[in-house]
C-alpha cells in the first residue's frame, strides 16, 4: 500500500510539473492531497510471541536526517535511525512480554556507523540478553563492525557462502598537495601543536611521524576495546582473537565455526524456519511473527514511558561547526546558541545534556556556542555526552559542561588551532591572468588570494593563531581544573581515545548518552521524577509524509555500491569538508580530515 501511495505521489508531482502548476500548488500542497489516505493507515500493532527485527543495513546517528522531495522521488533516502530511539526500542522490548527474541538481520547489507555508537547499542543489546531473552544474529559476510555488534548474540549464524572479516583496523588519509602543486595552487599554513594534522593533506603527500603515531595509538585503543568486548561475549581471550587477526584475517564459514567466532552455518530459509518455531508459527506460514525496530518505535508499552513536568533536555551538536545557521549535517552556531538560550529560559528544563558528535570547525563559531553554554551552565546543570567524535572545536564547546562522558572508543582531544591561506598566483600566471592593486596601508590587502603572503603577514597570522591556541588551553585548564602546563602537554593537537582521554583528565567517565542523562538527573536532584525532552529537528509536514510513504522503498531499493564508487564517494566527502571552512578569520579547531576507523 505504501508503495502504491508513493508511486501515486510521484505521478501527481510529475503531471503537475508537466502542466506548469507546481508553482501554484507547491510540493507541500501536493502532500496534503494524500493526508486522508495516510491518516487512515492502521496504527502499528504487535502480536504475542513476536521477534523484534533489527535491520543492520540501517545506519545509526545521533539524529535522523531530514528528507526532501527530490530525495524521495529519486529514492535516495537515508536509511538512518536516531541512536537514542534505537536504545529506547531495545530497552522497551526487554520489558515487553510480547517480544520473545531479537533478530539482528544483516541479510540486507551493512552500514558505516561509528564504533562509539555501536558500543552504546551493544550495551542495550547486552541488557536485553541479560533479561533472559534470546538474540539471534544472521549475516552473509560479517565485517569487523558487523561482528562487533553481532557477537553479542546468543547464536551467530552466517551463510555457507559467507565469511567473517577479522583482520584489524585501519585508517586512510587522502592528500591533495601533489594535485595543488600540479594545478598551480599555493597553500601557506599557520598552526600550533605538533600533532595538529588537519593541514597535512594540503602540504604533504604522506602522514607525518607525529600524525602516524597518534593515529596508531588511537587505532590500538579502539581495537583493544573491540577485543575486550568481543572476547567477553564469545568466551574467548584477546590473544586468541589477535592470533586470528594476524594469521587468518578472513575466515570461511567452517573456519569461523572452528574458531568459535560463530555458532552455526545456515541458509536464510533455515533461519526463518527456526524463527517460525520460536514464534509458534506453522511451517506452512510464509514467515515468522515479527515487528521491525523502526515500526516498534511507535508501539506503546505500558509502564515503560516516563511522564513528568521536570525535563532533562537533550540537545544535539552533530556535524562540522560553522558560523550562522549551518546547512544539513552541520552545527550552525546561530541555531545551536538559540536552542541553548531557549533551554536556559525554560523553567521546566531542570538539567541539560549536550550530545556532541563533531570533528570541530570554525574557532569563532565554537567560542560563540561556548559562551551561550556557559550562560546556561551558570543556571542549570550541563552534562556532555561524546559520541563517535568530539574533538577540536567539538572539545572546545565541551568545556562548558560540569561533567563529560565519552565512550572508550570516542575520538576526542585534538586541542590545537590552524589556518589555511591559499593563493592562485601560479595558476593565474600560467593562464595569462595578472593582478594589480592600490592600497593605503601595508596590510590592506591581507586577504588577497592572488599572491603568497609575505613573511610579515605570515607572522601576523601566526600571532593570531597562537593567541587562539592559548585561549583554548586556558579554557581547558579552567574547565577541567588542570594545571595549564599539563594541558599544554596533552594538547598539541593530539587525538585521544575516550579511555586515554579519561586518564589524562579530558573526560570524567566512560559511558554513553543514557549514562549522561541519568547523571544529569542526579546532579539536578530529581530522583525518579523526570522525563527526557529531546531537541530533534522533526522536519516539516512534507518531510514527515515523504518519510512515511518511502519507508518500504528504503529496503526494496537498497544497493551496495561497488568498491570504486565507494572510494569516489569518500573522496567527494573529503573535498566537501572544504565548503565548511568559513571562519571569518580563517582559523579552525578541526580534526584531521576524515579520520575514519574501519
Amino acid at each position: 500500500m505504501r508503495q502504491f501511495f508513493k508511486q501515486t505521489f510521484a505521478s501527481l508531482v510529475g503531471t503537475i510539473l508537466g502542466i506548469s502548476l507546481l508553482g501554484v500548488l507547491g510540493a507541500s500542497s501536493l502532500v496534503v492531497l494524500l493526508i486522508a489516505a495516510v491518516a487512515n493507515e492502521e496504527e502499528p500493532s504487535i502480536g504475542d510471541k513476536s521477534v523484534l527485527v533489527f535491520d543492520l543495513s540501517q545506519a545509526i546517528s545521533d539524529t535522523e536526517p531530514t528528507v526532501n522531495l527530490t530525495q524521495a522521488l529519486s529514492e535516495n533516502i537515508p536509511n538512518t535511525l536516531p541512536l537514542r530511539r534505537v536504545v529506547e526500542a531495545i530497552d522497551k522490548a526487554r520489558q515487553d512480554d510480547r517480544i520473545v527474541a531479537l533478530f539482528l538481520d544483516g541479510s540486507l547489507g551493512s552500514n558505516n556507523t561509528g564504533y562509539a555508537t555501536l558500543s552504546e547499542v551493544r550495551k542495550a543489546l547486552q541488557r536485553f540478553r541479560d533479561s533472559g531473552k534470546r538474540i539471534i544474529a544472521y549475516d552473509v559476510d560479517l565485517s569487523e563492525k558487523d561482528y562487533y555488534l553481532g557477537s553479542i548474540a546468543d547464536t551467530v549464524i552466517i551463510n555457507p557462502m559467507g565469511a567473517v572479516e577479522l583482520n584489524g583496523l585501519s585508517s586512510q588519509q587522502v592528500f591533495f598537495a601533489g594535485a595543488l602543486e600540479k594545478f598551480g595552487v599555493g597553500v601557506q599554513i599557520v598552526r600550533v601543536g605538533q600533532y595538529k594534522a588537519a593541514v597535512e593533506p594540503f602540504i604533504q603527500e604522506e602522514l607525518s611521524p607525529e600524525n602516524r603515531q597518534q593515529i596508531a595509538n588511537l587505532l590500538n585503543d579502539v581495537w583493544g576495546q573491540f577485543l575486550t568486548d568481543v572476547s567477553a561475549s564469545r568466551n574467548l581471550n584477546n590473544a586468541q582473537l589477535q592470533a586470528i587477526a594476524n594469521n587468518q584475517g578472513i575466515l570461511l564459514p567452517d573456519e569461523a565455526l572452528n574458531a568459535k567466532l560463530i555458532d552455526r552455518v545456515a541458509y536464510w530459509d533455515e533461519v526463518v524456519t527456526d524463527l517460525k518455531e520460536l514464534t509458534d508459527k506453522k511451517e506452512s506460514d510464509r514467515t515468522f511473527r515479527k515487528v521491525s525496530l523502526r515500526r516498534y518505535l511507535d508501539i506503546p508499552v505500558e509502564a515503560v514511558d516516563r511522564d513528568s513536568d521536570n525535563k532533562i533536555a537533550v540537545v544535539y551538536a552533530e556535524g562540522q561547526i560553522v558560523s550562522g545557521g549551518g546547512d544539513v549535517g552541520q552545527i550552525g552556531s546561530d541555531r545551536l546558541r538559540q536552542e541553548l538560550r531557549d533551554l536556559r529560559e525554560d523553567e521546566d528544563v531542570k538539567s541539560v545534556v549536550l550530545r556532541i558528535n563533531s570533528p570541530g570547525g570554525s574557532a569563532t563559531a565554537s567560542e560563540l556556542i561556548l559562551r551561550e553554554l556557559n550562560l546556561l551552565a551558570a543556571e542549570k546543570p550541563v552534562v556532555v555526552s561524546m559520541g563517535n567524535t568530539a574533538a577540536s572545536g567539538g572539545y572546545w564547546i565541551a568545556t562548558g559542561a560540569q561533567y563529560i562522558f565519552a565512550e572508550a572508543n570516542t575520538i576526542t582531544g585534538s586541542i590545537g588551532v590552524f589556518g589555511i591561506l591559499p593563493n592562485i598566483a601560479e595558476i593565474s600566471a600560467e593562464n595569462g591572468i595578472t593582478w594589480d592593486s592600490v592600497k593605503t596601508n601595508t596590510f590592506a590587502d591581507l586577504e588577497a588570494i592572488n599572491r603568497p603572503k609575505t613573511p610579515e603577514e605570515m607572522a601576523l597570522y601566526q600571532r593570531l593563531v597562537n593567541k587562539i591556541y592559548n585561549q583554548f588551553l586556558d579554557k581547558v585548564a579552567t574547565a577541567r581544573n588542570l594545571p595549564r602546563n599539563q594541558v599544554a602537554e596533552i594538547a598539541q593537537g593530539r587525538v585521544w581515545s575516550g579511555i586515554d582521554a579519561k586518564q589524562v583528565g579530558l573526560v570524567d567517565e566512560i559511558g554513553g548518552l543514557e549514562s549522561a542523562i541519568a547523571h544529569a538527573a542526579n546532579i539536578a536532584e530529581l530522583g525518579e521524577d523526570w522525563e527526557v525532552q529531546e531537541l530533534l529537528k522533526e522536519g516539516d509536514f512534507e518531510d514527515q509524509i515523504i518519510r512515511i510513504l518511502s519507508e518500504q522503498t528504503q529496503v526494496e531499493n537498497l544497493v551496495t555500491p561497488d568498491p570504486l564508487t565507494q572510494e569516489f564517494v569518500k573522496f567527494k566527502d573529503d573535498l566537501s569538508i572544504l565548503k565548511a571552512l568559513t571562519d571569518p578569520r580563517g582559523i579552525y579547531a578541526l580534526l584531521p580530515f576524515d579520520l575514519e576507523v574501519k
